[in-house]
């Protein structure tokens, strides 16, 4: 356990925040470390520059006879800021009551590397691995993984796996793990109004001038009805409906709307009529604003009509919906109510697709039947609300299963201040791994 948690703390240590520039040292000497630490346990690996940071991959000796499985994970972490809101410094690993408390130990630090040390037990116990198998961690997750496309076209060849699984998801609580076989998409754009060359006094213009607040404000509320629809036309279109094994799947869990509140921690929980809770969360899409601004915003009174506003919008997209075509019909939507007296700008829109694998498959069933050897119960099967757009890639490049069987808890604080992960789960984590290899490596290959 103390090599474990020490060699964790190692790699937590590294700043590995991919946004900021500042911090690339820290990257490129975590990416070594984590290089060398793949040499020492007896595989081979090497760092892969490319235009951003580099990817890491290594692979023990490979054999014909053996499935491939890769395994992915990822050494970028978030921001800390708000750094005032941290009880401890975010990048000096603590234990606290049985929990890890840094920045990466859920998200993705403590979740990859419970994989690694898998590796390394069935190593030292068996000198070998059941299955040829590759790492590709990366440092761009946390910014897009803007390179890891042409570097999975460049390598698609010596990376090809049978099978991939990934630990970057949640489980639904300490003592119940889950299979994720469902994430939504994403897109996300920019709206700006600009009305007139300057701000203006709101006396002497007021109801003549056009004020982009509240043309912006406007158009945000037609975003939905009062049903907490999203009311773009043709939105709904190629939605994915529930099927009902899902629903009564979900519908067993714990009651988890007293657990949301105490995350969210507002007056109640308000969404899409007709649908639970966890419905809303995984398997309908939705329409955010995630910042907005425009005119005044300091302290007191400043009578007038702004220059300009803007928003920043997200939607979280389900299967079988494409972000390039709500992209269209947002853009149209807000195109079409929008007064000619104004000027409207839509940025770039930043893209994620929805993902789904089948938990019926045969690398489904052995990834359940892993958990259940791990924790002695079944999994839950579950979509989530997150996105991990490269999942689409490595569906569109590889052509193979994704396994997502994620190890963090809902209170995790990923993104956030405090993030944690259960000392309990990284170390289930890791006889999580030695089960999956097994499992997977019995599977028929396919014909």
């Amino acid at each position: 356990m103390s090599h474990h948690l020490d060699t964790l703390f190692e790699f937590l240590r590294f700043q590995s925040v991919s946004a900021d520039s500042a911090y690339t040292p820290q990257m490129l000497g975590c990416a070594e470390w984590l290089a060398g630490y793949f040499r020492k346990i007896g595989l081979s690996a090497e760092v892969h520059p490319t235009a951003g940071h580099p990817v890491v991959t290594a692979r023990n000796e490979h054999r014909p006879d053996r499935r491939t499985v890769l395994i992915y994970g990822h050494y970028d972490v978030q921001p800390v800021d708000p750094l005032a809101l941290w009880t401890r410094p975010p990048f000096e690993p603590a234990v606290e009551e049985g929990v890890i408390y840094a920045r990466g130990s859920a998200d993705n630090k403590g979740q990859i590397m419970a994989h690694i040390l898998g590796v390394e037990e069935t190593l030292k116990a068996k000198g070998d691995l059941p299955v040829n198998l590759i790492f590709l961690v990366e440092g761009e997750e946390e910014i897009g993984s803007g390179h890891l496309g042409p570097f999975l076209e460049a390598h698609r060849e010596s990376l090809q796996p049978d099978v991939i699984a990934i630990s970057d998801t949640g489980m639904i609580s300490p003592d119940l793990p889950a299979l994720t076989y469902g994430l939504r998409g994403i897109l996300a754009l920019e709206v700006r109004v600009k009305g007139p060359a300057t701000d203006l006094h709101s006396g002497s213009y007021g109801g003549l001038a056009p004020n982009p607040a509240t043309i912006l404000a406007r158009m945000i509320a037609s975003l939905h009805d009062d049903e907490f629809r999203i009311a773009i036309p043709g939105f709904y279109d190629r939605v994915l409906p529930l099927q009902e094994w899902e629903r009564e799947e979900w519908a067993k869990l714990p009651d988890t709307d007293d657990e949301f509140r105490k995350v969210i921690r507002s007056r109640g929980l308000l969404g899409e009529t007709g649908y639970t809770s966890l419905e809303r969360l995984w398997a309908r899409p939705t329409a955010e604003v995630n910042g907005i601004g425009g005119g005044y915003q300091g302290e007191g009174s400043k009578t007038v009509i702004p220059s300009e506003a803007f928003a920043k919008l997200t939607f979280r997209l389900v299967p079988n919906q494409s972000p390039r075509e709500i992209d269209a019909l947002v853009r149209q939507h807000l195109q079409n109510i929008c007064p000619p007296e104004v000027e409207l700008t839509l940025s770039d829109s930043h893209i994620g697709e929805p993902f789904m694998s089948d938990p019926q498959s045969a690398d489904g069933l052995a990834a359940r039947r892993a958990v259940a050897r791990t924790w002695e119960c079944e999994p839950a099967l579950i979509r989530q609300g997150g996105s991990i757009p490269i999942l689409q890639t490595f569906q569109q490049v590889f052509g193979t299963d994704i396994l997502l069987l994620g190890l963090a808890q809902p209170g995790c604080a990923a993104h956030a201040p405090n993030e944690n992960f259960l000392v309990k789960n990284f170390e289930e984590g890791i006889r999580l791994n030695q089960a999956l290899l097994e499992e997977l490596a019995a599977v028929p290959a396919k014909s």
